[in-house]
């Protein structure tokens, strides 16, 4: 960071009530151009909020020409290098200290920043959140944790990609945090945590659902109710769904291609015929309206649960509204002391003595 953007910096954080939020700028399909405009959107609404942009400074500087805003809300930190989605995560990490990526990451490590956001490489996002951020004492795996649409409001799908071969204490770990993120982001009051499983039943599943059922259900401190079958998800049947990143990622993925898929047979078979395009004249308004309602661009990123800072995780091909709906979930998150909460409200077990308090 330069010496002006250092002294802006420090003066900020004299002012407890704004949120300094990292924006990886050249991560993304569509870096630098919508993850500048989100972030203008973003200070442009909002007073509360200080947006570091992270990256080649001359080409942010070119995209952030284009726009008026409070400049004294957004600053450039000159990140030189770009960690491609291609390359290996811990060898780009390791090798390349310049990039937007760690040097985001280094500004929450350092407590510059409140909160890293990027559209960038998971595996290198992954990597550095647990190598740089480091982990909460006591938890054993972080993981993604992105709000999916459903019929009743939004559910919380934990992992969905950042521990393909957890173990049953971790995915106890992931009811617990997804609870306490659930209950003081959404405000809902003891949320129902559910495992993902291919029937009701308490004996069906694989051997780490098996392991794991009986472990919820001694957990006093959630509000276990079972099982929960794939088709069950987009009804909303549970506030939290419990699973290791290998299925979760399958239904996030599948979620998004299913919608998609859907949003598209809609708009063909509405410009059909004459008659469908009249109909469709008169359906817009209520359309938009129920497709608005799963878009899972408007909920933000999937932060990375029990990292000693927030690193939030945006599509790949996230537009400005996501960015900006992913720097408004930081904010809720530092309001609501996330971490704080999961500091002091998980148990975990290390060589028999409990670390924690419970819920």
């Amino acid at each position: 960071m330069n010496q002006s953007s250092q002294q802006q910096g420090s003066a900020q954080r004299e002012d407890p009530h704004v949120v300094r939020v990292v924006l990886d700028a050249m991560g993304g399909d569509n870096a630098p151009a919508e993850q500048v405009k989100g972030a203008v959107d973003a200070v442009t609404a909002r007073k509360d909020i200080r947006v570091f942009l992270a990256g080649q400074q001359e080409v942010i500087n070119a995209e952030l020409a284009k726009y008026t805003y409070p400049r004294e809300q957004i600053s450039v930190v000159h990140a030189e290098e770009v960690i491609e989605t291609a390359e290996p995560p811990v060898n780009a990490i390791r090798r390349k200290k310049q990039s937007s990526i760690v040097v985001g990451m280094n500004m929450v490590k350092q407590k510059e920043a409140d909160a890293f956001v990027s559209a960038g490489s998971s595996g290198a996002i992954l990597v550095g959140g647990q190598v740089i951020v480091g982990r909460i004492r006591g938890i054993e795996r972080p993981p993604l944790a992105p709000l999916i649409p459903t019929e009743k409001g939004v559910s919380l799908l934990v992992d969905c990609g950042a521990n393909v071969d957890a173990r049953s204490s971790h995915l106890v770990q992931f009811a617990r945090m997804g609870s306490i993120y659930m209950e003081n982001v959404l405000g809902i009051r003891r949320p129902r945590v559910a495992i993902v499983n291919i029937g009701a039943e308490e004996e069906k599943g694989n051997a780490l659902v098996k392991e794991t059922f009986p472990l919820l259900k001694e957990c006093a401190d959630i509000n276990f109710v079972g099982s929960i079958e794939a088709r069950e998800i987009p009804h909303g049947e549970a506030d939290v769904i419990v699973c290791e990143a290998f299925v979760g990622n399958v239904i996030l993925k599948l979620y998004e291609g299913l919608s998609a898929t859907l949003v598209g047979a809609i708009r063909k078979g509405m410009m059909s015929t004459l008659k469908s395009r009249i109909g469709a004249a008169l359906a817009l308004p209520a359309l938009k309206t129920t497709l608005k309602a799963f878009d899972a661009a408007r909920y933000g990123g999937a932060p990375l649960l029990g990292l000693n800072g927030l690193v939030v995780k945006t599509h790949g091909s996230a537009k400005a509204t996501e960015i900006t709906n992913s720097i408004y979930q930081c904010v809720t998150f530092k309001e609501q002391d996330i971490n704080g909460k999961i500091k002091k409200n998980i148990i975990v077990q290390k060589n028999g003595e409990e670390i924690g308090n419970g819920i």
